[in-house]
């Protein structure tokens, strides 16, 4: 439990925390200036200390190099007092735990920092067994090269030892290397210690240099965080040297560890500009969604596979409206993308779907190919057609269609409409002409299709149809216990009783369409009918109180594992029946003292 720690703001793993002293600190941020040891218990005893409200005070404690067996750090544990103060508390990587501090200093950082395994290990570690509202502090280690990863992993507070360090050794550190200050003409940087003419910059200016670097890195960082844009940084940053690298790609290859940190949609743009991003959780969450959870239902109609479009959503741009024009409704149309894979026309609005933009050149790589084939064959393996129509240019997308088409597995004929150029007329002609005789579907068809496949992706396989359809499944939209009105982006979604709703509406509304995500808003009577149905609901059960505005940590009693952040949420305890948006992640709210868990749209009391 922690008085003094409070996270604010979520990137992944990174975040925006206060340390909640006389003069409070947000982080990540250098611990140095606010730091009291009450030192080490291998010199001496030390008396309890009585804590500063103006300071951090590291508990008495015995630190472990790395590799210490575990029966020599049992022999030697310390049992850490409890100060009514902000506290931090000494542990190791190997064996931590919680002893009720407000923060967790990582004895052996030293010891893991520069091999990225290792490095790994022991976050994950760190971070398993320690409470999520506190924050992990990793001594004499971080520098302005490493600093943004280190906060990427989820590390809230370091300090500028080593740099300080670094640079009395003539060591000039920037956020990109680390130079010997011998071998500098001039120095690469501004700061108050840099305008000491380069003849007179002594290896004292070096250190308040190096310090100085590392305080405005931390500075990028925390901006970076704030905008949701840290990854993007860092896939950059990484390529700086080769440990970090190596400890990106391993966190990379932790899929739960990131999942389960990473928002559902955010308002930041995804950049696909390098090959990782290919193993960003948004791309693979929207990819594994897309072929294990949604489910085509326009099955009177083939598929019609367009190339993506610069602007987003697809709909609104100049090519995809020719595309609508020669398809006028007679196929299912799937834009192909890198790096999101397909993108089934009902999910064009959804994160990251509207919310990326990727490097043009025209040209693919294996990766890229490779990635988005595999996207196209799971989706085809979960969804019947009775023929793809790929309308589609040559180089990487007619090769991903070849790829797939060639798999044994995929028994569906595929037909090219491409001539030169998907827009010109004559391809054009080619795709209207491929579709004659085809079956038009409905505006009502494809807004209630929309809709329910937006559930699926937000809620799990048959969602969709669980909440909204009356005869409980099917591809026709004639069982449908729903009405829609409004203009797509902007669908309202309403029971099918017209006396149920209030005078003048046509009936009783249980959801709306948030154009700006691609996800649904519920109202009290959707989330009672998200309650009463099989759909896999996400719940939060609180304790006996009304929230109004907002649903806080301390009064979470239990919540689904499955929850993150921006999940729509149903809130219930013994006073109350509400709806709203996830703030923290399900084991994020359990394990939390403090902090907003849930934003409150509706709420009801019993």
């Amino acid at each position: 439990m922690t008085d003094h720690f409070e996270v604010h703001e979520r990137d992944g793993a990174a975040r925006i925390g206060e340390l909640r002293l006389a003069d409070p600190v947000t982080t990540p941020a250098l611990a140095d200036p606010f730091l009291a040891d009450a030192g080490s218990l291998w010199t001496a005893d030390r008396e309890v200390p009585d804590g500063d409200e103006a300071a951090l005070t590291v508990l008495p404690h015995r630190s472990f190099p790395a590799g210490t067996r575990e029966e020599v750090r049992e022999s030697f544990r310390v049992d850490h007092p409890a100060i009514d103060a902000p506290t931090a508390a000494v542990v190791d990587a190997e064996t931590p735990r919680d002893v009720g501090a407000d923060a967790y200093l990582l004895a052996d950082a030293s010891g893991f920092v520069g091999h990225g395994e290792a490095f790994r290990d022991a976050i994950l570690s760190a971070k398993s067994a320690l409470p999520a509202d506190t924050a992990l502090y990793l001594s004499g280690v971080a520098t302005p090269l490493n600093v943004a990863l280190l906060a990427y992993a989820g590390v809230d507070l370091v300090d500028a030892s080593l740099a300080r360090t670094k640079g009395t050794q003539g060591r000039y550190l920037t956020a990109d290397a680390e130079h010997f200050l011998e071998d500098l003409e001039e120095l690469p940087c501004a700061c108050p210690a840099c305008a000491t003419p380069r003849a007179e910059f002594s290896r004292a200016d070096c250190a308040e240099h190096n310090v100085n670097a590392l305080e405005a890195e931390l500075r990028r960082v925390r901006e970076r965080i704030r905008a949701g844009r840290l990854r993007d940084y860092v896939e950059g940053q990484a390529r700086h040297e080769q440990w970090l690298t190596a400890a990106f790609r391993e966190f990379d290859d932790q899929w739960g560890y990131l999942e389960e940190r990473t928002p559902l949609m955010r308002d930041a743009e995804v950049t696909a500009a390098t090959a990782e991003t290919l193993d960003r959780v948004e791309i693979r969450r929207f990819a594994d969604r897309v072929t294990s959870r949604y489910r085509n239902r326009f099955t009177d109609q083939p598929l019609v596979l367009v190339p993506c479009s610069a602007t987003k959503p697809y709909s609104d741009s100049q090519s995809h409206r020719q595309f609508h024009d020669a398809v006028k409704w007679r196929g299912h149309t799937v834009s192909m993308t890198s790096p999101i894979g397909v993108v089934p026309q009902e999910l064009e609005t959804t994160y990251p779907a509207q919310h990326y933009d990727s490097v043009v050149t025209g040209d693919w790589s294996e990766d890229e190919i490779g990635f988005v084939a595999e996207v196209l064959r799971r989706y085809l393996t979960r969804n019947e057609y009775s023929r793809v129509i790929a309308h589609v240019p040559d180089h990487g997308y007619r090769e991903v269609c070849e790829r797939v088409k060639a798999d044994p597995d995929i028994d569906v004929p595929f037909e090219y409409t491409c001539v030169d150029h998907p827009t010109t007329d004559e391809s054009l002609g080619e795709l209207n002409a491929a579709l004659s005789g085809e079956p038009a579907y409905s505006k009502r068809e494809r807004e209630h299709n929309t809709v329910k496949a937006i559930a699926d992706y937000l809620f799990g396989d048959g969602a969709g149809d669980d909440l909204f359809d009356g005869s409980g499944g099917g591809a026709s939209d004639a069982g449908d216990a729903i009405r829609t009105t409004g203009r797509y982006p902007k669908l309202q979604v309403w029971g099918d009783d017209p006396d149920a709703g209030r005078e003048g509406e046509p009936g009783e509304q249980l959801a709306t369409m948030v154009p700006q995500y691609g996800t649904l808003s519920f109202t009290l009577a959707g989330a009672r009918r998200w309650v009463e149905s099989d759909a896999p609901t996400k719940r939060v059960a609180i304790d006996g109180f009304v929230p109004h505005g907002s649903v806080l940590a301390p009064g979470v009693i239990d919540a689904d594992d499955g929850i993150r952040v921006g999940d729509e949420v149903v809130v219930e305890g013994p006073r109350a029946f509400a709806v709203g948006r996830a703030e923290m992640s399900g084991p994020e709210m359990v394990e939390s003292t403090r902090g907003v868990a849930g934003a409150v749209r509706h709420v009801e009391e019993k």
